[in-house]
């Protein structure tokens, strides 16, 4: 059976946002699970459109396509293509889930939910010839002794980051805002791999450098801790994403960092307990940024801060307050969004119920656009100040105050060459993607990603003590 999976490139690939290289950096493992569960005489193609050019003239029996919001215009031209011609489409994604009632228009068949447990039952009732119009995961779900990836079907020459894991489905916080709750519905929204499984996976990735895609590394500090304890000795280096209080809480983000963790995405989001009550972030509540910031930043760990404008509390002076905040606590990077609605979001739902969503076209989408009404802003004024936000943060003058206010020479370079190689050399990044030299940079990510002398061991322990406490 001939089997092509397909990752669309999402809309804002033809816009002037476009970054090859933000886009260059992950293999489509969602696709290459699913791969896993096909038969070894199976003939399969795994394309990600990001990276590869698409061939629409092939004749699979099959074509599976990954759905986002961003990408969903694409992917419904696609599968009406591949439909028109007699073969069979299968949709899945977040956006499947989100809107089944609109992506069944475009599908024969149409997965909802995680696909482990629903993906094996749609694949033989399919060689059967009798598959289902949709498939809906609930009970059971697990990703426990999976067959292995096919990572054998990714084109690792292609990714600045081939070595990329995902440990854990979900998340086990319910933010107002988060996409994921609504492809979680029905069954465990949180849960894990086992620890021997992880280690075997890491041990059989070559090179250096990992990238835990997890939304949160140290959700369950019980699997994480054995994890730490099973990677001493590996010689990794990597990075990841948790919140503010799993840094605080106990001792993990030592052990962390002890074993290889260089760099970390954290989601502040807001300054205002308002806005993370709305938000049902009650994670962030009451926590101290700025402690988790020295936290990290003692133990040589580089952040990239996510913060969220639009919230209901949100007035003129955000935009300038978040900027100041991440350059004044040397934030290595900051990832701006502009609130988004998802559909299938609670809070789509009380903004739908509310009259405040302004337009259902799903390409704008994209954390960058104003697709809402803003409580205390004007949908003008929060898209300037969003576009002002990131311009101010990545001027040359910010990066070099932001390296300067590290302790050590050492943490100041990397701040310098990391903040500046993501976003100040896009001609060049084109350059090694086109000639295919990106397999080439991951040495220099290594370095770049090497451990920092920590001058403060001292104060880490008296700190960690008290955090600990």
């Amino acid at each position: 059976m001939k089997v092509k999976l397909i990752l669309p490139s999402l809309i804002e690939s033809k816009s002037a946002f476009w970054r090859p290289i933000k886009y260059s950096l992950f293999p489509p493992l969602g696709l290459a699970t699913l791969a896993s569960f096909l038969n070894a005489n199976d003939e399969i193609d795994l394309i990600d459109q990001h990276v590869e050019k698409l061939n629409l003239n092939d004749n699979p029996d099959l074509v599976i396509i990954q759905v986002y919001i961003t990408n969903a215009s694409r992917a419904y031209s696609i599968a009406k293509h591949y439909r028109e011609r007699g073969i069979y489409v299968a949709l899945g994604g977040l956006h499947v889930s989100s809107l089944p009632s609109e992506a069944a228009k475009y599908a024969d068949t149409i997965l909802i939910g995680p696909g482990e447990q629903i993906f094996p039952k749609f694949i033989h009732d399919f060689r059967i010839r009798k598959p289902l119009k949709t498939y809906t995961s609930t009970s059971g779900r697990t990703i426990q002794n999976l067959p292995l990836i096919r990572r054998d079907l990714i084109k690792r020459e292609k990714y600045l980051v081939p070595n990329s894991l995902v440990i854990s489905r979900g998340c086990p916080h319910h933010c107002h805002f988060c996409y994921k709750d609504d492809f979680f519905k029905g069954g465990k929204s949180y849960y894990t791999q086992r620890v021997d499984n992880i280690l075997h996976e890491i041990e059989s990735l070559k090179g250096k450098h990992l990238y835990f895609l997890d939304d949160h590394l140290l959700g369950n500090p019980q699997l994480a801790n054995s994890l730490f304890d099973g990677m001493t000795g590996m010689n990794r280096v990597f990075q990841g994403a948790a919140t503010v209080s799993s840094i605080l809480e106990g001792n993990l983000i030592e052990k962390a960092a002890k074993v290889g963790l260089r760099s970390l995405f954290v989601g502040f989001e807001t300054f205002s307990p308002e806005n993370l009550q709305q938000s049902n972030k009650s994670q962030n509540l009451k926590s101290n940024y700025e402690k988790a910031v020295r936290r990290l930043h003692d133990l040589g760990i580089m952040i990239n801060g996510s913060f969220v404008f639009g919230l209901d509390n949100d007035q003129k002076d955000v935009f300038k307050r978040t900027v100041d905040w991440g350059l004044n606590n040397a934030i290595t990077t900051a990832t701006y969004h502009i609130l988004t609605p998802y559909p299938g979001t609670q809070l789509y739902n009380k903004m739908k119920i509310n009259n405040r969503i302004t337009t259902q076209n799903w390409n704008l989408y994209d954390t960058r656009h104003v697709v809402y009404k803003p409580n205390q802003l004007t949908a003008e004024e929060l898209k300037t100040g969003y576009n002002w936000a990131y311009n101010e943060f990545y001027k040359w003058r910010n990066i070099f105050y932001a390296s300067n206010q590290h302790e050590t020479l050492q943490h100041q370079l990397k701040h310098l060459f990391y903040t500046g190689g993501w976003k100040k050399f896009e001609r060049l990044w084109n350059f090694i993607i086109n000639t295919g030299g990106l397999k080439k940079m991951l040495p220099f990510l290594e370095l770049l990603l090497s451990e920092v002398n920590n001058i403060n061991t001292e104060q880490n322990n008296d700190r960690s003590i008290k955090v600990s406490a």
